[in-house]
């Protein structure tokens, strides 16, 4: 089964992108960093009669990719109780490929794949973080893929990660424990 990483922090090299890279490896995995890619944000035309317009940025991309790996794990720092905000643009923009003639399927392709969840956060992550784990499992449920497992790190400054050795132990067996 091969495995995609989708990073929604903005800051390379971050607490986030270092506890995803223990889950999984760079080299074991497709990763995507969504800083690196052009994402309109979704203007809502479900109800107009023209529908959504075709938009020229990266996002058909990033859905092929999506759709070519059977793990998908999303890695995001929790941001004001949510993820970030190009995580949320990439998804936010499913609700248009959802109409998108060129994915007819597109719910159909993501049933059954499995998802892992790497987030970190400053504040109390542990508890703060849970309506986004929820959010997410809400988001797997509409789409009938499997929320499988997450982790969730603590760190406030840029590589305090590396201090926090429960959240890094349980990312090395986030996936290879459940897959």
């Amino acid at each position: 089964m091969n495995t995609v990483v989708f990073h929604g922090s903005t800051r390379k090299n971050g607490n986030t992108e270092y506890l995803a890279h223990q889950a999984v490896p760079k080299e074991s995995a497709t990763h995507i960093y969504l800083r690196d890619y052009h994402i309109q944000p979704i203007v809502d035309e479900r109800h107009s009669e023209k529908g959504f317009p075709n938009i020229e940025d990266d996002h058909n991309h990033l859905i092929e990719q999506l759709l070519n790996h059977d793990i998908i794990v999303f890695a995001t720092p929790i941001y004001w109780y949510g993820m970030s905000g190009p995580m949320k643009r990439f998804i936010d923009r499913w609700s248009q490929t959802l109409r998108d003639p060129k994915y007819p399927s597109f719910r159909q392709a993501l049933k059954g794949k499995q998802v892992y969840l790497v987030l970190v956060g400053g504040d109390n992550p542990h508890i703060k973080g849970l309506p986004l784990v929820q959010q997410f499992r809400y988001i797997c449920q509409f789409f009938n893929m499997e929320l499988i497992d997450y982790v969730i790190g603590q760190a406030r400054k840029p590589g305090d990660i590396i201090a926090n050795e429960k959240a890094i132990r349980s990312a090395k067996y986030l996936i290879s424990d459940n897959s």
